[in-house]
């Protein structure tokens, strides 16, 4: 057992990227963690200041949230080439953006992980690279997903945002 537990401490961190998460105005609101993993990569998410009850969340193309209503961040990641029906349950999708849904409490604030084995955090993967040439974001939407309907599940207006870029 001595020995499992010297082999685990010697392994190395695996890659994270750290992000701010803002409001529409730049407000941060709480920060999102990204590990990668072999098989995907894990989020970590702490935020507070958002309205209570279901909210959905999907990776977008471009690490852009500078304007109002986060539209610079784009569609799904990867959407334009490789167009697949938007929905975890959607037997045809899904695209490369889906998440789960993250739950806010009565006080506002969201502590959520989740996992997507649809992206990666960096080149030499079948799946779509998160850190790309032009980044992605997570992007929070003001309603929840119902994971099936199209284009974007019922999720409405984006209300918060996360670049993920490497570090500069």
């Amino acid at each position: 057992m001595v020995a499992a537990t010297a082999a685990i401490a010697q392994t190395s961190a695996p890659p994270s990227i750290k992000s701010d998460i803002v409001l529409a105005g730049g407000t941060k609101i709480g920060e999102a963690t990204l590990t990668n993993g072999r098989t995907g990569v894990l989020l970590r998410l702490t935020a507070s200041g958002l309205t209570p009850g279901w909210h959905a969340m999907h990776f977008h193309a471009t690490g852009d949230c500078s304007d109002q209503g986060f539209q610079k961040s784009g569609a799904h990641i990867n959407h334009d080439g490789h167009k697949m029906p938007h929905g975890l349950l959607n037997p045809e999708g899904p695209d490369f953006g889906e998440l789960p849904n993250i739950y806010v409490g009565a006080d506002g604030t969201a502590n959520a992980e989740a996992f997507s084995a649809l992206v990666s955090l960096g080149a030499g993967s079948d799946r779509p690279n998160l850190l790309d040439a032009d980044g992605s974001a997570l992007v929070i939407h003001a309603s929840p997903d119902d994971h099936i309907t199209q284009p974007i599940g019922g999720a409405g207006a984006r209300v918060g945002c996360a670049v993920i870029r490497p570090a500069s």
